[in-house]
């Protein structure tokens, strides 16, 4: 998909603000003993034709408003995934401001994680 020029100068900002992580890395990371938080932003249409084996849905349009109810600690890991790697970073960028201070977005997305072949969970 190719994305306008203001998309992506807004994500390239939220970007500079905003810790990434690669698909490897957040294989790596689920397979620990760790406390991580996987959240799926992408729409529910497309988390409904499958996603990241542990990961919760939360949209973008809602995480905002919803985050709370699934995260008490501020300080508690979160990585947010979304089709490209685009929507999560603005989502990690929203969740940075309002005090979350251990937030991150999978560079490559879903796309990424299907091209490599890790484990996906499907809704059908």
């Amino acid at each position: 998909m190719k994305h306008s020029e203001r998309f992506l100068k807004v994500v390239d900002d939220a970007r500079s603000r905003i810790r990434e992580i690669t698909p490897e890395d957040v294989l790596e990371r689920l397979g620990s003993e760790e406390n991580i938080l996987l959240v799926d932003v992408r729409e529910e249409s497309e988390w409904s034709e499958g996603h990241i084996d542990g990961a919760i849905h939360i949209g973008k349009g809602v995480i905002e408003r919803d985050i709370e109810k699934h995260v008490e600690a501020i300080d508690r890991e979160i990585i947010l995934y979304c089709g490209g790697g685009y929507r999560s970073a603005l989502a990690a960028d929203n969740l940075q401001q309002m005090g979350y201070t251990n937030v991150a977005s999978m560079l490559e997305g879903w796309r990424g994680w299907k091209e490599r072949g890790y484990p996906i969970q499907n809704s059908n």
